[in-house]
């Protein structure tokens, strides 16, 4: 008669693999191996990830949950039954560091009950084997997959769920009238000289919803403003999701086979103007008109260049650390961080010595050197964070990495003299006394009590780009603008 020992289970399924049998089927058949070789599977040792990849243990909860669990003193199981090695990792790194964690550490083995593999020399040879091939199909399957999705799309393919002011027909985008009327009034809005918050207002008071039935916001407005598929474009970008970053130089364009809503000169007056706006200020404030103060949306933290908060009942805080994302609290009197700052612009306006500033164009904000030098290397910087996560999932070498890994901070190098450069070059071509001259007529309006609260937030934005607060250092550091013709 047996003596059983107690064997935990892991199923896995995606829908990037061919699996062969069902959760339930693969569980029925570990079971099955385990009786006839003296291993039992309690239930409450059964852990089970759907719809999830193996190349990451990112997202996979019961994946981790096993590993916490095999942790747990008394030793739980002493095995853990896959279906296949593929199973439980599909990138050596993974498979390597957690088998090694469970076998050496925790004296709990992983068993493939379809692929055995004979104990010594050549078992550990086998399963390295076993687990390149695994790695293997996993990159090649995606670089399959990329590229039919790159051939879709040079075909003009939708490879997304519709924008706003479209359905789909036959895996071709088809206007909605009711809902193309709106995005063609949006357009006529934001060239007339309303804002993302006034249009998403308007929008919601006429009871309009997007696709997924929720209310407009800034950013839903802005999407659409900046989304080339009203004018019969597709886009698309092979690296990942863009997210909000419509600069991304990996963004690729395409001509779609749907009808565009807007024209072509609409859309391109409309992106002049986004760029005009963000070179006046600052990229995630707050619509003015709902601001709390006048300084709300200005000071940044300088641990973590989070956005400073008001909080009751007369401080400012780090936005990231009331979300426990920062360490520092950086927490300052109302009163004492607004009478700093005016104390601060007072000083510099009246003084006769350097100011550090930088200098933007409004007739030229769609060309701005500086924002596109900025763009490039916040697209360098993603580049670096996603040359990690592929050393890191074992799909390049440590010696591709590195070359890789030079090569990109060469180019954030490169754009970071050109960015000192061109910021100098605008400070030279500024003229200081125009810059006091500024800061004095904002400074006017900002301590005029009857004047509106939005007259006075954008006073302060005309001159100035951010403040940064240090309170370990007791520092208060303003970053000014001058906007010129």
């Amino acid at each position: 008669m047996l003596d059983f020992k107690t064997a935990a289970a892991y199923i896995r399924v995606s829908t990037e693999d061919q699996v062969e049998l069902s959760p339930a089927s693969q569980l029925v058949e570990i079971r099955k191996w385990g009786a006839a070789n003296g291993y039992l599977v309690p239930d409450e040792f059964v852990f089970v990830d759907e719809a999830k990849s193996g190349r990451k243990v990112t997202g996979r909860d019961d994946f981790r949950r096993l590993i916490a669990t095999a942790k747990t003193k008394p030793k739980p199981f002493d095995a853990i039954l896959l279906w296949k090695f593929s199973r439980f990792a599909r990138n050596r790194d993974d498979a390597v560091y957690y088998k090694s964690i469970l076998r050496k550490q925790l004296k709990i083995d992983v068993i493939s009950i379809k692929e055995p593999i004979e104990e010594g020399k050549m078992g550990v040879i086998m399963e390295s084997m076993i687990e390149a091939m695994d790695e293997y199909y996993s990159i090649n399957l995606a670089e399959e997959v990329k590229r039919g999705m790159e051939e879709k799309h040079r075909r003009g393919e939708l490879q997304a769920t519709p924008s706003f002011g479209y359905c789909v027909k036959d895996n071709v985008l088809v206007p909605v009238p009711e809902e193309a009327v709106y995005v063609q009034e949006i357009f006529s809005r934001f060239l007339s000289g309303e804002g993302f918050f006034a249009i998403a207002k308007w929008l919601n008071a006429m009871g309009v919803r997007t696709h997924r039935g929720n209310p407009f916001e800034n950013r839903t407005v802005e999407y659409i403003i900046r989304n080339p598929v009203y004018i019969g474009k597709l886009r698309w970008n092979p690296t990942g999701r863009t997210r909000r970053n419509f600069g991304d130089p990996d963004i690729v364009l395409a001509d779609g086979k749907h009808e565009p809503i807007i024209s072509e000169e609409q859309f391109q007056r409309a992106q002049d103007r986004v760029a005009q706006l963000k070179a006046t200020m600052p990229y995630k404030a707050r619509p003015v008109g709902s601001n709390k103060d006048w300084i709300s949306g200005l000071v940044r933290c300088a641990a973590c260049g989070s956005t400073m908060i008001f909080a009751a009942p007369n401080y400012w805080k780090c936005n990231n650390y009331v979300r426990g994302r920062c360490r520092t609290s950086q927490h300052v009197s109302s009163d004492l961080l607004k009478g700093a700052i005016l104390s601060r612009l007072h000083a510099d306006a009246a003084s006769s010595g350097q100011l550090r500033y930088e200098v933007l164009r409004a007739n030229s904000a769609g060309s701005d050197p500086l924002a596109a030098l900025r763009t490039q290397r916040a697209s360098l910087e993603r580049r670096l964070e996603r040359l990690r996560e592929a050393f890191l999932a074992g799909v390049d070498t440590v010696d591709e990495y590195r070359l890789a890994k030079e090569d990109t901070q060469a180019q954030i190098a490169h754009i970071d003299e050109e960015i000192s450069s061109v910021s100098a070059a605008n400070r030279t071509a500024g003229n200081a006394s125009v810059m006091r001259a500024a800061i004095k007529n904002a400074l006017a309006v900002i301590e005029d009590e009857k004047a509106p609260l939005e007259q006075r937030s954008n006073a302060a934005r005309s001159i100035i780009d951010h403040i940064t607060w240090d309170k370990a250092k007791n520092l208060l550091t303003i970053h000014y603008r001058l906007l010129l013709d």
